[in-house]
């Protein structure tokens, strides 16, 4: 299996450069190309499985974008609440999987009810996280409180069982939410500083990412680990790193 786990592969959200279909900075797109199959299929897993207008949208811009990059590929199916199971054998048919973005407990969720964490054991193909599904990625996923009342919230679960593909736990988006506020306090010195305590932070700006294959992890472009309270700065723009 070869992860390439992203912040945002298409671009910034915050339209900080333009980006015609994949980034191409810290030789992503180059990356992708030299391990992209033959004309594969190619299946959206969704982290908003009840938006479906949404989850179409979603489904042709990525599409769009690997063509505009110069990877072919036949489709680029997509599940979400309105398709049925895709059986095991179905999912490893897939050379290519990508993971979407949104809202990581929600989409969590939604692979708990489908049992994607099951059913990719032993998976040989391509993955591509994109945000939230490059958290829910890891064996132990740290969800980041992001919307109002989830940091407050006694109830609301930091900490749960992934996909179980990588043990990093990846935080993205940092040029756009450093600086937040939730809640009434800062996203990260008060309320993610405190939750590093005895775990690690791989925290990805837009346009970085994390490669995994062959038992080795390496970071392209800018990247920060946080952990026990302590932030470092482990990498930086046009350069990787081995983790």
């Amino acid at each position: 299996m070869t992860l390439f786990l992203t912040s945002s592969p298409t671009g910034p959200l915050d339209n900080s450069y333009t980006v015609d279909g994949v980034d191409p900075r810290n030789n992503l797109r180059t990356n992708l190309s030299s391990r992209w199959p033959d004309n594969p299929r190619c299946l959206m897993i969704t982290a908003f499985p009840d938006d479906p207008s949404a989850n179409d949208e979603m489904r042709a811009f990525f599409e769009d974008a690997l063509r505009r990059s110069g990877l072919p590929l036949q489709c680029l199916d997509l599940w979400d609440r309105r398709f049925p199971l895709i059986s095991r054998e179905a999912l490893h048919a897939y050379p290519v999987i990508l993971l979407g973005g949104g809202h990581v407990p929600t989409q969590h969720a939604f692979f708990e009810q489908i049992g994607l964490r099951a059913k990719l054991k032993g998976y040989n193909g391509l993955i591509i996280g994109i945000s939230a599904g490059s958290m829910n990625a890891a064996d132990i996923v740290y969800a980041q409180p992001e919307l109002p009342g989830e940091s407050t919230n006694p109830g609301y679960i930091r900490f749960f069982e992934g996909l179980g593909l990588t043990r990093t736990n990846i935080l993205p988006h940092y040029q756009m939410v450093r600086n937040s506020i939730l809640d009434g306090r800062r996203l990260f010195e008060d309320i993610t500083y405190p939750d590093s305590h005895n775990r690690q932070f791989l925290i990805l700006p837009d346009g970085s990412y994390l490669l995994s294959e062959n038992s080795r992890e390496t970071v392209f472009g800018e990247a920060y680990l946080l952990s026990n309270g302590m932030l470092s700065r482990i990498c930086s723009e046009n350069q990787s790193c081995l983790l």
